[in-house]
């Protein structure tokens, strides 16, 4: 079945692993149905960079912003020179932002600093988020309900009564990957109850790749077997499913 209209609302192609074909693999997935691509910036370099690459291509967008996994090379210069990237008519949104709290050397005041900057950053803009979230969920959810930034928790890892507290915020959800992997309980139980206005597909390519497909190399054009799993989870069309999650990304990050 040849599937369309696929919006990927979080890649990174601007990652080294696409350094030597990053402009066939452009090529490949939008001959592939896919129709947007919000390209996720980590630091001021990254961004830099997503910028570059919306720039070069119609159906690439941007997000600008500092990851936690970057706190520790943060500068107070790196934030207003990343300020100056808002400007851009195709930077969308403000990410990939968030807390991680997997690794030990990523001081937890710090990444908590940096991420409520960028909060009260969007709110000034108006432009949306995207929410990295990881053994950070607490600490994630009371700063979205004391900023109420409208956005999407990317790549979503926590439970139900989570994901209901976040649609009451207005966020919107990120499905990847990670649904279709055996081990995925939380994010499976997440995809069947969420609303259908409420859910977005990505990739956060070249990172998990969806089953069958686990191990390799992630591009967009992998939606569709995301897609594919998710709407049979709902019970309903996959094409029809990926259109309501292109609408909803046009929605949040286009309108």
């Amino acid at each position: 079945m040849s599937l369309g209209g696929i919006f990927d609302t979080h890649s990174h192609y601007c990652d080294i692993q696409f350094e030597k074909d990053r402009a066939q693999t452009l090529s490949f997935i939008k001959d592939s149905g896919v129709c947007g691509i919000i390209e996720c910036g980590c630091d001021y370099k990254s961004s830099l960079e997503a910028v570059k690459l919306s720039k070069d291509y119609d159906f690439v967008y941007a997000a600008v912003g500092v990851h936690p996994e970057s706190v520790n090379d943060y500068t107070k210069d790196e934030l207003e020179n990343i300020r100056n990237l808002y400007s851009n008519k195709k930077v969308v949104a403000i990410g990939e932002i968030g807390l991680d709290y997997h690794y030990d050397d990523l001081a937890k005041d710090k990444q908590i600093y940096l991420f409520e900057k960028q909060l009260i950053l969007s709110k000034e803009l108006d432009l949306p988020v995207i929410i990295h979230d990881r053994e950070a969920h607490y600490d994630t959810m009371e700063l979205i309900k004391k900023y109420r930034p409208k956005g999407v928790l990317h790549c979503f890892s926590g439970s139900v009564e989570m994901a209901k507290e976040a649609l009451k915020l207005g966020m919107y959800i990120g499905l990847g990957g990670a649904v279709t992997f055996k081990n995925a309980r939380k994010p499976v139980e997440a995809a069947k109850m969420l609303p259908d206005d409420k859910i977005l597909l990505e990739t956060d390519c070249p990172y998990m790749a969806p089953v069958p497909y686990r191990g390799k190399r992630c591009d967009s054009s992998m939606i569709a077997s995301t897609a594919e799993f998710i709407a049979k989870l709902r019970n309903t069309d996959t094409q029809k499913f990926i259109d309501k999650c292109t609408e909803n990304s046009k929605r949040l990050f286009l309108s």
